[in-house]
């Protein structure tokens, strides 16, 4: 988490919001994300997920659209600059593992041994 964190803010991105992109991006099943569907993902309370999905939107990370099917409702996407961000932060972070992987394998095998 330290590290995921680190290279977040290294981004420039805080760490819940790192976290909220991945939670947008990883919506399953095509599930439309609305600020009270991330707020449950992220263990949040409803109006701070609000407060979230606000400051995501001013950075030019996040798009807010009416729902089609109920216009009473807001559904949330990953913008083009977001999109950017989670790949290079991905990059990082599959090259964090790769390094980390002997140590664990170690780790494991102590541990299982």
């Amino acid at each position: 988490m330290a590290f995921s964190t680190s290279a977040a803010q290294g981004a420039g991105l805080p760490s819940q919001q790192h976290q909220a992109l991945l939670a947008i991006k990883g919506s399953p099943g095509g599930q439309a994300m609305t600020a009270g569907l991330l707020a449950e993902r992220l263990l949040i309370a409803p109006h701070s997920a609000t407060e979230l999905v606000g400051r995501l939107v001013d950075a030019g990370l996040v798009t807010r659209m009416t729902d089609p099917e109920d216009r009473r409702r807001l559904t949330l996407a990953l913008a083009p600059k977001a999109e950017a961000v989670l790949n290079s932060l991905s990059r990082i972070h599959l090259k964090e593992i790769r390094d980390m992987a002997p140590l664990l394998i170690d780790v494991l095998r102590a541990l299982c041994g």
